[in-house]
């Protein structure tokens, strides 16, 4: 995940729980609604902007299970 898509995802979930608690929003139901709505209002500011939207940000080579499971696989190599 890039930096942007951290900030965007920071952003969507900071706003999400100001608003869970500014109009004290209660139940799985009405709290899955209010992110959900948050999420879409955040989505359609990045494309307003003409930023790039999260699906179409680049994506590492390598997964992070990957890469640990190498890192692994390294320190029992130098263990020997």
């Amino acid at each position: 995940m890039g930096i942007d898509e951290l900030a965007a995802n920071f952003f969507r979930i900071f706003q999400t729980e100001q608003k869970l608690k500014r109009d004290n929003i209660q139940g799985e139901s009405k709290a899955k609604e209010t992110h959900y709505e948050v999420g879409k209002k955040v989505r359609k500011a990045i494309a307003d902007i003409g930023g790039m939207m999260p699906e179409e940000m680049p994506t590492p080579k390598k997964s992070l299970k990957e890469l640990e499971k190498e890192k692994q696989m390294q320190s029992k190599i130098e263990m020997k």
